[in-house]
């Protein structure tokens, strides 16, 4: 009996690998809950671009934006699980949606095969130049005395945005106004044209428009200030270190899918990671931090990162919709 078991155990042993061979023999294609032009879709591009040299077959990216990013999640938790249908996946995809609806269309703990996580983006509270705040305390002031004549744009419930303003509405005693966008580049159209007054992004996707003076950094939620724009204080510094907002820009696969591919996925695309011209066009000129986890560190960081967004989401009152 004992012997059965291992020689069966042995052949599965050996069979695994044979799972990636041969993978991928036709296009695969990577969905993303964002629009076009954000800071994740022109990281994925060009990754797709680097692993359909690296593969032999076309790597298409489908945007499927809208739902605080669910309705891509949902397509990919429901794809087949072969390695051909891949979720551009963010944090807000693990993290946030779970504190902000009561029942995600996806398991954010089992529906996917976790794969990398690329590259991580902190955050800037930004404000349209014709807000008269050139600081956050001006910022808060301004969020008293003139109770909801500020709005904010957000990609939907739970995501950085979000979760930054309400937090001061909640500690602050501020009122700002939520208007949920599709997306980062929506956001940042209506930001720049006063259609809303306030939002967070990276300097990947609002650096040019800080350096051209068409918005105005406030403070970077993190605790450490950005090397790109070192003249602007932390929300730590500022003393709302309870304020943090990041985004992280990773790939998985639906679970279920054969554990040499998803390896085979990871391996390959921290290797285009590791390509200097590579993360200096896509990730440290935009400002971000190259990551390049493999499976379990991805795993690892969502369970790290989970309390950090769950006292966030308290701190907001954000109720579950």
């Amino acid at each position: 009996m004992l012997a059965r078991i291992a020689l069966g155990l042995l052949a599965l042993l050996i069979g695994l690998p044979a799972a990636a061979q041969g993978w991928p023999d036709k296009p695969v294609k990577i969905v993303l809950g964002v629009p076009p032009g954000g800071g994740l879709d022109v990281l994925v591009r060009g990754m797709a671009a680097e692993l359909s040299t690296k593969w032999g077959k076309a790597v298409v990216v489908d945007n499927k934006p809208g739902a605080s990013g669910m309705i891509a999640a949902e397509s990919i938790a429901n794809a087949s699980p072969d390695g051909y249908s891949l979720l551009a996946t963010t944090d807000q995809i693990y993290l946030g949606n779970r504190f902000a609806f009561k029942n995600p269309p996806y398991d954010p703990d089992k529906s996917f095969a976790n794969i990398t996580i690329m590259a991580r983006a902190e955050q800037f509270l930004l404000a349209n130049p014709q807000v008269e705040a050139r600081t956050l305390a001006d910022l808060i002031a301004a969020g008293k005395q003139k109770p909801g004549s500020l709005a904010y744009g957000s990609w939907g419930d739970g995501s950085p945005p979000h979760l930054v303003y309400e937090t001061l509405n909640r500690n602050a005693g501020t009122k700002f106004l939520h208007v949920p966008y599709k997306g980062v580049a929506p956001v940042l159209n209506a930001l720049t044209g006063n259609e809303v007054q306030l939002s967070v992004g990276s300097s990947g996707v609002a650096g040019s428009l800080l350096r051209a003076g068409k918005l105005q950094a406030l403070a970077i939620a993190a605790k450490q200030r950005s090397p790109l724009f070192p003249e602007v204080p932390t929300t730590a510094e500022l003393g709302h270190a309870d304020i943090q907002a990041f985004i992280w820009f990773g790939l998985a696969a639906p679970a279920g899918t054969p554990r040499p591919i998803v390896d085979k996925i990871s391996a390959d695309v921290r290797e285009v990671l590791k390509q200097p011209a590579f993360t200096e066009r896509f990730i440290t000129t935009p400002g971000w931090t190259v990551i390049g986890t493999d499976p379990a560190e991805t795993d690892q960081t969502i369970r790290n990162e989970l309390p950090i967004i769950r006292e966030m989401t308290a701190a907001a009152g954000v109720k579950p919709q």
